[in-house]
């Protein structure tokens, strides 16, 4: 039986575990900030959530993302 995939990884790559992992981090440390009401580190979770985000793409970028479909990055 022959099978052939053509799934992009869904993100499975270090990338994506980078990015997630920071940004995870980030909304832990909001969600305390907001409860406990501390807003300057409200607004530095969410730079950091960003922050995330950017690493995550020029890691993407670097070459540590999922390949696309077709091989390409």
């Amino acid at each position: 039986m022959s099978f052939e995939s053509a799934d992009p990884g869904h993100g499975h790559s270090t990338a994506a575990w980078t990015a997630v992992t920071i940004m995870l981090i980030a909304f832990g440390i909001g969600t305390v900030a907001f409860f406990f009401e501390v807003v300057w580190l409200v607004w530095a979770a969410a730079v950091l959530l960003l922050v995330g985000l950017v690493a995550g793409w020029i890691m993407a970028k670097a070459g540590y993302g999922a390949a696309s479909v077709d091989g390409s990055h």
